[in-house]
């Protein structure tokens, strides 16, 4: 075939009808070849004989989709001044759509001579990497219209797909684990019960696995180590070359039963490591431009994310290639909005964090991107990384802090109720300065990172043997508690306990201003013996169990009741931040005593006890002004409480002891068992 000039723009593969244009950016390289394979691996290179702008480029007639291709990019291989251009490893596109193949453990994916890294490795890496595949975008999407769930009505649901639907006895087995599995009717239909209105997906970027873990017989199951920021993993799909369409079936899927999709999504780094990893893609087609170099150690890479190194996204042509990924997720895959892993890396200025960053600029002002769900994890591992309540207005954070407080509190710290206080009404004091409201707080108590929260009760110490590192890697510091034997038990009396605390834990999550973020089989008490960083574990330490259990279903349907309260009651769903108004005339909020008056401020700064008492009205404009009472015992005593004048009488609607009398009247003295949580429903407001 002969090439012809073709076009610079778009970037990636473009298939006509009648050929395929291609397209790659290389500001350095001196030469880009087009590497097109045959079904038996045989390979035919063309010289891309066009560069406009510094993009390479070059047109093909009878080219369809379904080839695979790949590039190869001349250039000087020169570590130590920062440009790795090694021609003999085939390098995946980085618009790829659809790749098949993964990284294999040959020492020929490295593109440094082994017995000096000063050296190029001339082997060819061809077999042992994945290739592109032409695409075109044809697909039904039968009128596809995304839910659009407001912040307010937001319950997020952070699952892998492959562990949610792996052991899922209702998902047929040839798709379980899958991106078809995760759409089933059973799986949506148990999202639905519990409230969820949008999943929060894992990473499902085309991945690899890192060489220390292939060497160990592991995968980086979990998939923060991305090659590519356009292709769909492969493994989440019944077979490779139905990635991409699996996937657009199942987000059209899961908005017909109203839940949105967002993705986790990781442009910090990427899977070639650090400056001894692999050369797959962007090292090899231009190493300065879309990576962190050190300046006065160019051989090394700038590592802000513990991955080995960082993309440079003070570079318009790094930053580009971010942002043509992310518009392509929502306007041709329909997804709904992102979580950005290590965000805070993506906010760097120089070495330091700056609100006003490039990147963080460029999405405030696209109209695509502006107008999806956005929501940073706000930390990274470089100095300052921990910025907690410093993201722009548009942007939600997983609130850390939320996490920690909850978990201490519930565990008995005496020193943390003021800022329990804050966490239980959104946070005002890391969200409000900056005209965001409570939903710009995403409460999580658990997460993939860390442990299940029937872990969370069961283990005061990681168990991470299972990971092959000797037990080092993984938080140290879980604010956990085992009530007095670390793991299973078959103790009748410390089960019930840990159930209770879990009760607990899902009251303070639910009814809690902002968004609630659940982590995937919480709610089906799930456990991963104690591992707290299950990232390399493909298999049932990582699965959710769906069998069933008396513990199982008391959990299950304890959620069930939170979720439908939570809907009901628009007093837990607020778009603004509690204001401590006076109940009769501003159906807001006030916070007691365990005698029943409210809160002085020396009772937040000298606490007796770990107990607080929150009454939040339901803001209603009609006659109906009616509020609800949180209650939180965290001592390991029963505790005497006054309910409050602000209403006539109360009604047990959620209590996590399940032994307390439903009816009551204001003034009534409860004794409150030890560790527990009370929602109760007050009416007949109290005029102020």
């Amino acid at each position: 075939m002969k090439v012809q000039i073709g076009r610079h723009a778009p970037l990636g593969v473009t298939f006509d009808g009648r050929g395929t244009n291609f397209a790659l950016f290389s500001e350095n390289a001196e030469r880009v070849e087009l590497c097109l394979f045959d079904e038996r691996g045989g390979e035919t290179r063309y010289a891309l004989p066009s560069y406009t702008e510094h993009v390479w480029h070059g047109y093909l007639e009878g080219v369809k989709p379904g080839q695979r291709y790949g590039y190869r990019v001349f250039g000087n291989y020169a570590a130590t001044s920062g440009q790795r251009f090694n021609a003999a490893k085939l390098l995946v596109d980085p618009y790829a759509r659809l790749l098949d193949g993964k990284v294999q453990n040959h020492k020929a994916v490295y593109g440094f001579d082994p017995r000096s890294a000063s050296l190029a490795d001339l082997r060819d890496s061809a077999p042992y990497v994945p290739k592109g595949v032409v695409c075109d975008d044809a697909f039904d999407w039968e009128g596809d219209r995304a839910p659009r769930t407001s912040w307010e009505d937001t319950v997020l649901y952070e699952l892998h797909i492959k562990g949610m639907t792996s052991a899922h006895p209702l998902v047929p087995e040839s798709v379980r684990g899958t991106y078809v599995g995760l759409a089933h009717d059973a799986v949506i239909a148990h999202l639905q019960s519990i409230g969820v209105t949008a999943v929060e997906l894992l990473p499902v970027f085309d991945c690899a696995d890192e060489g220390f873990l292939r060497d160990k017989g592991l995968v980086n199951y979990w998939g923060y180590n991305p090659i590519s920021f356009f292709a769909p993993e492969q493994r989440l799909a019944t077979h490779p070359t139905k990635a991409r369409d699996e996937f657009r079936e199942m987000v059209k899927l899961l908005h017909k039963a109203g839940i949105e999709v967002i993705l986790d999504v990781v442009y910090n780094h990427t899977g070639e490591g650090s400056e001894h990893g692999p050369t797959i893609s962007l090292r090899g087609i231009d190493n300065q431009v879309y990576y962190r170099v050190k300046p006065s150690q160019r051989d090394h890479y700038e590592d802000f994310t513990g991955c080995g190194n960082s993309l440079n996204v003070s570079h318009p042509q790094t930053l580009k290639l971010i942002c043509d990924s992310l518009r392509y997720w929502v306007t041709e895959m329909h997804v709904d909005g992102f979580r950005f892993d290590l965000a805070a890396a993506l906010g760097r200025h120089g070495h330091h964090f700056d609100r006003h960053a490039s990147f963080l600029n460029i999405l405030h002002q696209d109209p695509i991107l502006s107008s999806v769900k956005l929501i940073a994890e706000p930390w990274d591992l470089g100095p300052e990384g921990y910025q907690v309540g410093n993201f722009p207005i548009v942007w939600k954070e997983w609130n850390g802090r939320y996490r920690d407080v909850i978990r201490r509190f519930w565990r008995g710290d005496r020193s943390v109720i003021s800022e329990m206080g804050y966490r239980v009404t959104g946070s005002s004091d890391l969200f409000g300065d900056d005209g965001r409201g409570p939903s710009a707080s995403i409460n999580f108590i658990t997460a993939h990172d860390g442990f299940t929260l029937r872990d969370l009760v069961s283990y005061e110490r990681k168990h991470n043997e299972a990971n092959l590192e000797d037990n080092r890697d993984g938080t140290d510091e879980n604010y956990s508690q085992n009530f007095g034997v670390e793991g299973e038990t078959d103790d009748v009396l410390i089960t019930a306990l840990r159930l209770a605390q879990v009760k607990n834990f899902f009251v303070s999550l639910w009814f809690s201003q902002g968004v609630p973020m659940l982590s995937m089989g919480d709610e089906l008490f799930r456990t991963q013996h104690g591992n707290n960083n299950a990232y390399a574990q493909d298999n049932e330490l990582s699965y959710v169990d769906w069998g069933t259990t008396e513990s199982r279903k008391s959990i299950l349907e304890f959620v069930r009741a939170c979720a439908a309260l939570r809907k009901r009651e628009a007093g837990f769903r607020r778009g603004s931040f509690l204001r401590g108004a006076r109940l009769g005339l501003g159906i807001d909020s006030a916070w007691f005593r365990a005698d029943g008056k409210p809160m002085a401020p020396g009772d937040w700064t000298a606490p007796t006890a770990a107990m607080l008492a929150l009454f939040v009205g339901n803001g209603a404009k009609s006659a109906d002004k009616h509020g609800h009472l949180l209650v939180f015992n965290a001592e390991a005593r029963d505790m005497r409480f006054v309910l409050p004048d602000v209403a006539d009488s109360y009604t047990v609607e959620l209590d996590s002891s399940g032994s307390l009398p439903i009816a009551w009247r204001a003034g009534d003295a409860l004794v409150v068992p030890a560790m527990t949580a009370l929602v109760m429903r007050g009416d007949r407001l109290a005029k102020g």
